[in-house]
């Protein structure tokens, strides 16, 4: 091969293209795992340079790793880090070996780009080593899912930022539509009247809850194994050096990272992803209702309900002219059945870790990452191009709650079962409102009356006596 050079590995000798950054263990994985147009995320590349780099810093302060060697591991976890190297991280996101071929491509990468920086070519692993430098007193069963944790905690305060601009959104909307009067529906059936600013309330109430599982979820995170080498015991690395390195990838991350007191645990068991992928679907959960009720509110624009307007994003039909769609909601509406199915993606990894390993947490960080990544750009979509633009059909509203007897509900206390029974059928029968009805019979007076509808009547938590 023109242009190439001679690598070796376990296996023999290969030819590897002269100017990539990348090695023998690269082209191997290449080879053997063309399954997938996944690459790998780029917040794992980024985590997996932080990680790198926190192990360098650690063996150059201890004395393990000269200081020319470690500083040049350094910077080029640094030009890793800011993405500059990240077309060379190439093999596929889904590969067995739970995580090696992933992290031999970082680890050459950085070897390389170190050995140019000390003057050096690409291959001079005289210079720098990929595993003598690069993976010194480091395992995959420890790098990975260290790596995959600080990439997780980094996009899950990227998904907190935007539920939290979400939820404000929809808190706008309640303040905007509280006196709008409407009915409210059970079953898909006229049931009680509220506001519309109320049913927008309870959608800003499950964002709340959403953002502050969120939040929460990074103290599942916090624990990483690394140190622990190849099932959790330290074996092939210092004492020094475990104790010492979770505090350099500490500094560097700036997160509230801490050595697991058990690492054969956090080696062997990752129910902790299973428990953060679960707070994602349940986030996916939430923002399926709302998207499926935004899209049935607005419904029509003549033969539904028509009781808000969306923001007309495209056209809706390549045959039926005019056609308008609710193209955001169904959009995030998909994300939603996305996540949910990744959850079920993670609850299977992790169940069939066996012993001392899990052979399969490529899989796991890319669903996790995936799910992360599409929530936080869903609820930016769901924001900008949706909710902050929904109008509301005060008339349509209004005419829905003239026309329907859920209203007579309220009147209950006042007038009696018996009354309202009649009020309501007579509502049904002769196509006048209730307030007419009642005011007709002279069940109540017309100052009770309005107030017993008044938005602030029908919203408060109970009646007044």
């Amino acid at each position: 091969m023109k242009n190439s050079r001679i690598e070796h590995d376990l296996l023999g000798e290969r030819e590897v293209p002269s100017q990539a950054y990348w090695g023998i263990h690269t082209l191997r994985a290449l080879e053997n795992f063309p399954l997938s147009p996944y690459r790998v995320h780029p917040e794992l590349i980024t985590a997996l340079a932080m990680v790198k780099k926190a192990c360098a810093k650690a063996n150059l302060e201890l004395g393990y790793l000269p200081e020319k060697i470690g500083q040049s591991i350094i910077a080029a976890c640094d030009e890793l880090m800011a993405g500059e190297l990240a077309d060379e991280i190439v093999v596929d996101a889904l590969q067995g070996g739970a995580g090696t071929s992933t992290n031999m491509n970082i680890n050459e990468v950085i070897a390389n780009r170190a050995n140019e920086l000390l003057g050096g070519k690409k291959g001079d692993y005289h210079l720098v080593h990929p595993l003598h430098h690069v993976n010194l007193h480091q395992s995959t069963n420890d790098v990975y899912p260290t790596a995959i944790k600080v990439a997780a905690t980094r996009l899950l305060r990227e998904l907190e930022a935007s539920l939290a601009k979400l939820q404000a959104a929809f808190q706008e909307k309640e303040k905007e539509f509280a006196s709008i009067r409407k009915i409210g529906r059970t079953q898909l059936q006229d049931a009680v009247p509220i506001t519309l600013g109320v049913e927008f309330s309870a959608y800003a109430e499950a964002l709340a809850r959403d953002r502050w599982r969120v939040f929460k979820c990074e103290e599942r995170l916090r624990v990483v194994n690394l140190g622990g080498t190849a099932v959790g015991t330290g074996i092939g690395a210092p004492r020094k050096y475990i104790f010492l390195v979770v505090e350099k990838l500490r500094e560097i991350t700036s997160l509230g990272l801490a050595r697991a007191e058990n690492m054969v645990d956090a080696t062997q068991n990752h129910d902790a992803f299973v428990e953060v992928s679960g707070i994602l679907k349940a986030h996916a959960v939430n923002l399926f209702k709302i998207a499926s009720d935004l899209r049935l509110l607005s419904s029509g624009p003549v033969t539904g309900l028509r009781e808000i307007r969306l923001p007309e994003r495209q056209a809706g039909s390549s045959i039926m002219p005019g056609k308008v769609n609710p193209v955001i909601c169904e959009a995030v509406t998909q994300v939603a059945i996305k996540v949910m199915a990744n959850d079920f993606i993670i609850t299977q990894v992790c169940q069939h870790g066996e012993l001392e390993l899990n052979a399969f947490l490529p899989l796991l960080g890319h669903a996790l990452l995936e799910s992360l990544s599409l929530l936080i750009k869903a609820n930016q979509v769901f924001r900008e191009k949706c909710v902050e633009g929904i109008s509301a059909n005060q008339e349509v509203c209004q005419g829905y709650f003239n026309r329907s007897w859920g209203a007579v509900t309220a009147l209950v206390p006042f007038i009696g079962y018996e009354a309202a029974t009649e009020v309501a059928q007579l509502v049904q029968s002769t196509g006048k409102s209730v307030r007419e009805i009642v005011l007709e019979k002279g069940l109540l007076d017309e100052e009770t009356l309005d107030w017993l509808l008044s938005p602030e009547a029908l919203t408060a938590l109970g009646y007044r006596d």
